[in-house]
């Protein structure tokens, strides 16, 4: 239990870091460094598909040395990324920091699930993915509040705060890995052998289903803005309102949304999920319907059916990923599982892109790869470890 609860402060403090410095992370470049927006974008992005390098070898590292050690270099690496921006004085300093702290996130992205299921212990892991969920949830959306009061209150020096803060919490973290999390037994590491995850056609299919949940979360997050202000001439305080209650819902209903689901098996669970993420879109691209005075209650009652498909689908698919998993290998696997995410963090801005051709495209593509997951994890179920798709016990 000691260790369930530092793993999870841990977890709530880094993402208090990460929602604070995150969402203002191209702003402190532009404001404080000086670069313009193209290169301010071009940085960055570049630092990000570094990033993508880093789970090819972590699950190795994870295997070797423990997800628990390798967490800890990640929040240390982390921590030195975000620095490293207060020392950056060009576009080459601001790649540097954008590289190393891609790497870090990547890399502690490569070994959550493996120490939440080492933490949890034996059985089904999908209470404690829940839980862990629920804390990173509340844990980013505090954050994210934080960063707009310090904005609010101190203006263009709140940006320092933000950042000096964000390393803090990495620092913090790191620390309380390192005292109170006991680190698994050694006969329990996996050592690397011939299995190989790239081989495993119904656990790559596993990963394409879930990298179609995660591109619906991440067109959310940056698609909304977008399609508020400039398709539906909104108002202003609506994007940050939906987020929020995105936040609220999934931050508190993480395990009310296992319990509701306790009769599916995962994969049902995750089908579920996909379908609710159509109705959602369907449900944005018919507000232009609406009467515009009840437009901002429509799309807020919109986001709860989209935080029921979170609910059902997010916890689930991590749950399955490290059941499905053969136990030698299970870092490289989970290590691997993570290209479901960046892989969706890259192509999202793209999809968003397509309001620019037409405002229906990005809400019909969407709901395409929703459909896609549905029809996808319903005929991949049968092909993975029985015990993992339908387990038994708590």
């Amino acid at each position: 239990m000691r260790n369930r609860v530092a793993l999870l402060v841990a977890l709530g403090i880094d993402n208090f870091g990460s929602g604070l410095f995150l969402p203002l992370g191209l702003v402190f470049v532009i404001r404080v460094v000086g670069l313009p927006l193209a290169q301010a974008g071009s940085a960055v992005t570049l630092g990000a598909l570094a990033g993508l390098l880093v789970p090819a070898f972590a699950g190795r590292l994870v295997d070797l040395i423990g997800p628990r050690t390798v967490m800890i270099c990640a929040h240390v690496l982390q921590a030195a990324g975000v620095g490293a921006f207060l020392l950056a004085r060009g576009f080459a300093g601001v790649v540097g920091a954008s590289v190393m702290l891609a790497a870090g996130q990547q890399l502690f992205y490569s070994s959550q699930f493996s120490l939440i299921a080492d933490v949890a212990g034996e059985g089904p892991k999908d209470r404690p993915f829940a839980e862990a969920a629920m804390v990173r949830s509340a844990g980013f959306g505090l954050g994210g509040l934080a960063a707009a009061g310090l904005l609010v209150w101190i203006g263009r020096e709140g940006l320092y705060v933000a950042v000096m803060i964000d390393v803090a919490t990495f620092v913090i973290a790191a620390a309380i890995l390192s005292t109170l999390v006991t680190p698994a037994p050694r006969h329990l590491r996996r050592c690397p052998g011939s299995v190989r995850v790239w081989r495993d056609r119904p656990y790559l299919a596993l990963i394409v289903f879930s990298g179609l949940f995660a591109l619906t979360m991440d067109f959310f997050l940056i698609g909304m803005p977008v399609y508020v202000f400039n398709a539906l001439q909104g108002p202003r305080w609506l994007p940050g309102a939906i987020i929020a209650l995105l936040t609220v819902v999934t931050s508190l209903g993480g395990v009310v949304g296992l319990r509701l689901t306790r009769k599916l098996t995962r994969i049902a669970a995750m089908r579920a999920g996909s379908a609710l993420f159509a109705v959602w879109c369907l449900a944005c691209l018919m507000v232009v319907f609406v009467p515009k005075v009840f437009q901002p209650v429509y799309l807020l009652g919109a986001t709860l059916v989209l935080a029921a498909g979170d609910l059902a689908f997010g916890p689930r698919s991590g749950a399955l990923a490290e059941a499905a998993a053969p136990p030698e290998a299970r870092g490289r696997y989970l290590a691997a599982f993570q290209y479901a995410f960046t892989l969706a963090a890259v192509i999202a801005p793209a999809v968003v892109a397509l309001f620019s051709v037409a405002v229906w495209i990005p809400w019909v593509l969407v709901a395409a790869c929703a459909c896609t997951a549905v029809v996808g994890l319903g005929r991949v179920g049968p092909r993975l470890p029985a015990e993992a798709v339908s387990p038994t016990g708590g």
